[in-house]
């Protein structure tokens, strides 16, 4: 015997409110406080409610689709981000429409396209930065809410944003290093005017600077790489570092992907890590943990879970301000660095 299908009606007598309440509950719009809310939402996960989505997008005049901008979507960090944003998600009846960006043709494109969107009730960008002040000023002109994850400019003090202290964790990195004895310490992290406008290794690579500075440690001309945004070009700007005769002791990586470059590059070179060169990661990925590598850890999944709150609170009517709220970060030592000499 087949089991009756759930209605809304079920749904609002099992919460004690009314259909319309239920309605309004699950579409996430304004109207309903959050204790009721939340008690409704209880009902449909109780009761398997699934709404009906075609009726709802005609009663609301709403798409009830997200849209997501990323850059490498199947990156780790993105990867993280989205999980958490999806988690926030699993009681809405939103779905997500991810924009994957492979291209710095298609980075213009969606900067262009922001603000005429016709498919989505909110746009939540991960990791993608305004390059300049007319794609800040594209972004305020949107016609749905948008909010940043990872992404920030001067100019941008109209939206919501949640970025890492990234120049903070790179100072944090390097001040370690310098705790352990080592004064020839290397940054091996992305081109400053890469195509795609990455701003955070540009970030870490200042707190890297600004340790040293604080230390009185002039690092060498060639001690701050550069390369392509990739596991084989960080391997081949530490190979270049560390096969020079003052080569540094310590190496600071953008990320941990660049920092298990690093890694190869050492190997290929006969160096032991950490005995003859120290090596820190960033981001604290799955990987790190497997590897044993020392990195800074970043709160990925937290930082997708605020902004798609934040973004969730604009598109329901409430008041958000457009605050820039900053997630700390945090050392995590592993076996991938030692003392000086140890």
């Amino acid at each position: 015997m087949s089991r009756k299908p759930v209605t809304i009606h079920d749904v609002a007598k099992r919460a004690g409110v009314s259909a319309g309440t239920v309605s309004r509950s699950v579409a996430g719009r304004a109207g309903v406080n959050q204790a009721t809310r939340q008690r409704v939402l209880a009902a449909v996960e109780e009761l398997r409610y699934t709404p009906n989505l075609a009726a709802q997008r005609l009663s609301t005049g709403k798409h009830l689709s997200i849209a997501v901008i990323v850059p490498f979507f199947t990156s780790a960090p993105v990867s993280a981000r989205l999980n958490g944003a999806v988690g926030v998600l699993a009681n809405s009846p939103y779905d997500l429409i991810i924009h994957s960006i492979q291209t710095p043709e298609q980075r213009e494109s969606c900067f262009e396209l922001i603000p005429h969107r016709r498919q989505a009730d909110g746009v939540l960008i991960i990791s993608v930065s305004p390059r300049d002040d007319r794609e800040v000023a594209s972004l305020r002109r949107a016609e749905v809410p948008v909010v940043l994850i990872d992404s920030d400019h001067p100019s941008v003090t109209s939206l919501p944003r949640v970025v890492m202290d990234d120049i903070a964790g790179g100072r944090s990195a390097t001040e370690y290093l310098l705790e352990l004895g080592h004064r020839r310490i290397g940054f091996v992290g992305d081109r400053t005017d890469n195509l795609f406008h990455f701003i955070w290794s540009r970030d870490r690579r200042r707190g890297y600077r600004q340790a040293l500075q604080t230390a009185g440690v002039e690092p060498a001309p060639g001690y701050s790489g550069e390369g392509e945004p990739t596991r084989a070009g960080a391997r081949a700007v530490a190979r270049a570092m560390l096969s020079a005769p003052d080569r540094p002791t310590a190496i600071v990586a953008a990320n941990d992907t660049r920092a298990i470059g690093v890694l190869e590059a050492a190997r290929e070179l006969g160096l032991r890590v950490p005995e003859d060169v120290s090596v820190i990661g960033y981001d604290d990925i799955e990987i790190a943990e497997l590897i044993g590598l020392t990195t800074i850890r970043q709160p990925l999944c937290r930082s997708g879970q605020r902004g798609m709150q934040l973004l969730l609170e604009r598109m329901c009517g409430e008041s958000v301000e457009p605050v820039r709220e900053i997630l700390p970060v945090e050392l995590v030592v592993r076996g991938t660095t030692a003392r000086l000499g140890a």
